[in-house]
């Protein structure tokens, strides 16, 4: 049985949806303070956090990125009441996988939760060892070195830097890249994309003089493999 951390301070959602999780096999232990969440992630092992983002303590936005600072690769589902983009770039920004907006249906939670689960499994159990000049991709343990230096990724940042190793060189659409880092039903209007490429250069690019990640205006991404 996967089990989930909760981050809800409303007792009646946060009850519903721990019972609405339960009830698909998960185990879902629930918390309603941010600095709590920590200490619980610190002392057990969970497969995915759920994070709202208005909540006592600390914001799940400041939770999300502690637990990135301790655990570089955990699935993380961001709940917001806000639907400004500013506040959904923030939380992904601080390390989510994904976020949903209330009010929302169970049955999206579930399919976001599975999606982020199935795709981790797959990002774990790839075997495969990828090169791009001096950067290396080990889909084995998902570390990623350049000129054997490791680069500490977060999970979305990884799909991204594998699907576009994986193109050889080939231009990616941001339709392309929506579909297999996220799924067909994100909002690329977030500019969430062009946001993930600038963390992709500033962790893979900017201290090395040759540049891997490129842009060609008005078709999408690519690495650099000549």
């Amino acid at each position: 049985m996967l089990s989930i951390l909760l981050l809800e301070d409303d007792k009646k959602l946060a009850s519903e949806i721990s019972l609405y999780l339960q009830n698909q096999d998960f185990h879902c232990q629930v918390v309603n303070d941010g600095l709590k969440s920590i200490d619980l992630f610190k002392k057990n092992h969970y497969d995915l956090l759920i994070l709202d983002i208005s909540v006592p303590g600390i914001s799940g936005i400041e939770v999300c990125t502690k637990i990135r600072a301790i655990k570089n690769d955990v699935p993380i589902l961001m709940l917001t009441a806000l639907e400004e983009v500013n506040v959904k770039v923030k939380a992904l920004e601080s390390g989510a996988d994904d976020y949903l907006v209330k009010p929302f249906h169970f049955e999206e939670l579930f399919a976001r939760v599975k999606a982020l689960i199935r795709r981790y499994k797959l990002l774990n159990n790839d075997n495969e060892m990828i090169v791009v000049k001096d950067l290396e991709i080990n889909t084995d343990a998902m570390q990623v070195r350049r000129a054997g230096k490791q680069i500490l990724l977060t999970p979305k940042e990884y799909k991204l830097l594998l699907a576009l190793a994986k193109a050889n060189g080939k231009t990616i659409s941001k339709q392309t890249i929506a579909e297999e880092v996220w799924n067909i039903n994100f909002e690329t209007g977030t500019n969430t994309i062009e946001v993930y490429i600038n963390f992709l250069r500033n962790k893979i690019d900017k201290d090395f003089e040759v540049k891997l990640i490129k842009t060609r205006p008005g078709f999408g991404y690519f690495l650099n493999i000549e």
